[in-house]
């Protein structure tokens, strides 16, 4: 009996001989959609094709891959050529693509990429709306999964980092039909909480498992979070809509737990130093202080106080002095100027001066009588006027000319009958 058991790698491999060995298998076209798309660092490729109903592993090895015109990506359709075998390390059949060309978008890539154009020109994607994330958090809210790998992680993540924060979670559904209301419902009722950060998402899959992730609803509710969220939707390769809108996005549920909280111990380290350098700084404070203080004790003002009173006492002896010189000196001034003036010839003999100014007076009369022309008609001299103006010259006389002659005790008024100028 024994010897009819047989190994699973003698199964296996026998299965492969199987595949190997139909004819049918080895050149296979299929028409499908990619599915799980994912790119290994050596160059090879490794995906889900899947229709309607059905679904295959498969492998394109990296020297088949050199050869693609375009770049594969989850929802695209394509058409592919390649040989079906089994992997003997699970046993399980899979297609090894040797040739790939595209044939169309997948629908769920196309409505991707149509709610994407529409909420990027409403605004939704632009980097001004986006929140900060607290960099101290208190409390953090988790919108995901109650089990499974990604709770776990952010779980993990925050305990390490950051013991001190507390955690919210918010069990949700993040995976078919009813996932993207169950999704928005979770982030209204976190928004009620006193929480300073909400972490929004799941563990890897395939683009239908990560859709409830890219409707609409879950974009909106994002959106118009009061609390800034930071969007964990499956590994690094994957990007949904949810991850636009977010106010951060994490490339994996552990990113976005180190992105929530700092480290603890970089904390500790800095407040270390902020501690270290405030001491320093208070006691070169108190230092400085305790140098300026002694200053003033050993200063001569507070040693002798009384020596800084005895020179003011001195200086104002100086200054009332030098007040009192200045005083008498104005004063012995004008006692000087009061003698001279007092002594003076017009103060001690004003008569003098009276008959002296009288003498000028009479002769200053004396010249004026003199030349006063009413003394000359006296001497029977005689003035002639025309027109009031005192004629000089004959030439300002003409026949018949009315004149006026002024003599010492009357006017005469004449006529000129002849003028004679004497030649």
């Amino acid at each position: 009996m024994t010897n009819n058991y047989i190994t699973i790698g003698t199964l296996n491999k026998y299965l492969k001989n199987l595949f190997d060995g139909d004819s049918n298998l080895q050149e296979v076209y299929l028409k499908a959609e990619i599915s799980n798309f994912k790119a290994h660092t050596r160059g090879h490729l490794y995906f889900t094709l899947k229709d309607e109903t059905s679904r295959i592993n498969a492998v394109m090895f990296s020297y088949n891959a050199l050869r693609l015109k375009f770049k594969p990506v989850d929802g695209m359709k394509v058409l592919v050529k390649g040989k079906i075998s089994v992997y003997e390390a699970t046993g399980s059949y899979q297609i090894y693509v040797e040739e790939m060309d595209q044939d169309g978008l997948g629908n769920l890539y196309i409505e991707f990429e149509k709610l994407k154009k529409k909420l990027a020109a409403e605004g939704l994607f632009d980097p001004d709306k986006k929140k900060k994330i607290p960099k101290v958090p208190r409390k953090i809210g988790i919108v995901t999964a109650s089990t499974g790998a990604a709770i776990k992680d952010i779980l993990t993540t925050i305990k390490r980092r950051f013991p001190i924060c507390e955690t919210i979670l918010f069990p949700s559904l993040v995976q078919g039909v009813d996932a993207a209301k169950d999704i928005v419902k979770n982030i209204e009722i976190a928004n009620t909480y006193d929480i300073d950060t909400l972490i929004v998402g799941r563990g890897g899959g395939s683009i239908e498992d990560l859709w409830p992730f890219n409707e609409e609803i879950v974009a909106r509710a994002i959106y118009d979070s009061k609390v800034p969220v930071i969007s964990a939707v499956g590994h690094e390769i994957d990007f949904t809509i949810a991850d636009f809108v977010a106010d951060l996005r994490a490339p994996t549920p552990t990113a976005a737990a180190e992105l929530a909280v700092p480290n603890i111990d970089t904390i500790n380290t800095y407040l270390e130093t902020v501690f270290n350098r405030s001491t320093i700084s208070i006691n070169n404070y108190i230092d400085n202080r305790k140098q300026i203080l002694g200053s003033l004790v050993n200063s001569y003002v507070l040693k002798k106080p009384t020596a800084m009173y005895e020179i003011k006492e001195q200086n104002l002896d100086f200054l009332i002095d030098n007040l009192n010189k200045e005083i008498k000196k104005i004063i012995d001034n004008n006692k000087i100027r009061l003698y001279k003036t007092a002594s003076s010839y017009v103060l001690t003999n004003p008569d003098i001066i009276y008959k002296f100014k009288m003498q000028n007076l009479e002769h200053i009369i004396n010249k004026l009588d003199v030349l006063n022309p009413m003394n000359t008609l006296k001497r029977g001299y005689s003035i002639v006027k025309k027109d009031n103006k005192v004629i000089s010259d004959i030439k300002n006389v003409c026949v018949d000319d009315m004149i006026s002659v002024s003599i010492k005790n009357g006017n005469i008024n004449a006529k000129v009958i002849e003028v004679n100028d004497g030649k």
